[in-house]
């Protein structure tokens, strides 16, 4: 059987590998202009800002645009009311709504508040679906009754007030993703578990750095984002120029067999979701990211032992023989080149971001008083068109960091 048959064979055998769920599945689509509607959870930038990270990184040349336009204290009549200005206006394509914690009035069900908030919802996504853009509908995230004043009776109230939504969804050909249901089993396993250090929202409801990614995490996989940044297996007996192996959205060139291990460079189609040193306790409620950031590695054929990956000479991981040869992911280690660049455009996107909220707020918002109307209609349109412009300039610098980058990745045995 010829070397790459081999390792293919053995490499399937041994890794049982999933592949990743097709990107024609996901609602985000190349090109897109992505706008996050909601309230003051929205406005914190940090649900929307690690969808943004997720979807630059694993798709770096799909060219979108981000728009935030979340506004504290809102609701979903609030939302109604300014989605031609604050929404259509943007020209997007594709949206997210994200209305209800507030609406619920943080006590127990009412069901006038309800019919205001359908009625909200309902209007919006009326207007969505006449002007042709795609619509995420979300349910809010579950309040942490650990930490939220009346929390243990606002969690129900939530369970029964949020019921509408996924027939509205399916009634104007919106995608649901349930985020209070997810969020809401997350959380009681913290509070089973007695995970007190776990706090993704900081006052039970709003985002501390790792509800953000607790929020991404459940909206991206509800909308059905692939899993897969890419995938390397390797059988080492088999291992050498020219003898192969099975990859999957990236490819290895330059393959060594060293004396204890393999070393081979490895150029990535995209990059892993980087992890951050606060979201690292959260980990295990949502998956391992197991279903988001599936950064590879498999390599068969070593003796039993420890052994050290490196990146670019960088030690990022240790992993027994046994653990290599089932596959290990490097998606969420916590350092390393990878990691860093990931890191540095996680930074770029923020200070983005603080473009993008004062054009909403200082601009799209500004409401001149009479006597400066005219002035004001005047000169709002080239006032947004500049602050685009450069918006679009740094999102442009952003799509650069993220392009491939060629890297060194050595197995050896830790002496």
């Amino acid at each position: 059987m010829p070397r790459l048959v081999r390792s293919l064979v053995a490499a399937i055998a041994l890794l049982s590998i999933t592949l990743s769920a097709s990107a024609e599945d996901f609602l985000i689509k190349p090109n897109d202009r992505v706008l996050f509607l909601g309230d003051s959870i929205t406005e914190q930038y940090q649900y929307s800002t690690d969808i943004e990270l997720y979807l630059t990184t694993r798709f770096p040349t799909w060219n979108l645009t981000f728009i935030n336009a979340g506004i504290s204290g809102d609701t979903a009549q609030g939302g109604k009311n300014r989605f031609p200005l604050h929404v259509l206006a943007e020209k997007p394509t594709v949206i997210t709504i994200n209305f209800g914690m507030n609406d619920g009035g943080y006590g127990a069900f009412d069901p006038n508040r309800q019919k205001q908030f359908v009625d909200g919802t309902e209007a919006m996504l009326t207007m969505a679906k006449e002007a042709g853009v795609r619509v995420g509908l979300l349910s809010p995230n579950a309040v942490d009754r650990r930490y939220k004043d009346g929390g243990k009776l606002y969690v129900e109230t939530q369970r029964e007030f949020y019921a509408p939504l996924k027939d509205l969804a399916a009634r104007h050909g919106a995608t649901f993703v349930d985020q209070y249901a997810i969020t809401r089993a997350a959380l009681e396993r913290m509070e089973a578990d007695k995970a007190d250090a776990v706090k993704p929202f900081y006052d039970g409801f709003h985002t501390a750095s790792s509800g953000g990614l607790f929020m991404a995490h459940a909206i991206l996989t509800g909308l059905k984002a692939p899993s897969l940044v890419s995938h390397v297996g390797i059988d080492r007996n088999s291992f050498g120029p020219g003898a192969g192996s099975l990859v999957e959205g990236c490819t290895v060139s330059n393959e060594t067999k060293t004396e204890t291990g393999v070393a081979f460079d490895r150029l990535d189609k995209a990059l892993p979701l980087p992890i951050q040193q606060d979201w690292v306790s959260l980990l295990p409620y949502i998956n391992n990211l197991s279903d988001l950031n599936r950064y590879e590695l498999a390599v068969t054929g070593l003796a039993p032992g420890k052994y050290s990956v490196k990146i670019d000479g960088e030690e990022v991981a240790v992993h027994t023989a046994q653990e290599l040869a089932a596959g290990v992911n490097l998606g969420n280690v916590t350092k390393g080149p990878v990691h860093a660049r990931g890191t540095k455009l996680l930074q770029a996107i923020n200070n983005k971001n603080g473009m993008v909220h004062q054009r909403f707020r200082g601009v799209v918002m500004f409401n001149a008083p009479d006597w400066l109307a005219d002035v004001a209609a005047e000169r709002k349109p080239a006032e947004l068109a500049r602050r685009t412009q450069l918006i679009n300039a740094q999102q442009q610098d952003i799509y650069k960091l993220a392009q491939p980058v060629k890297h060194r990745f050595e197995v050896t045995a830790v002496k």
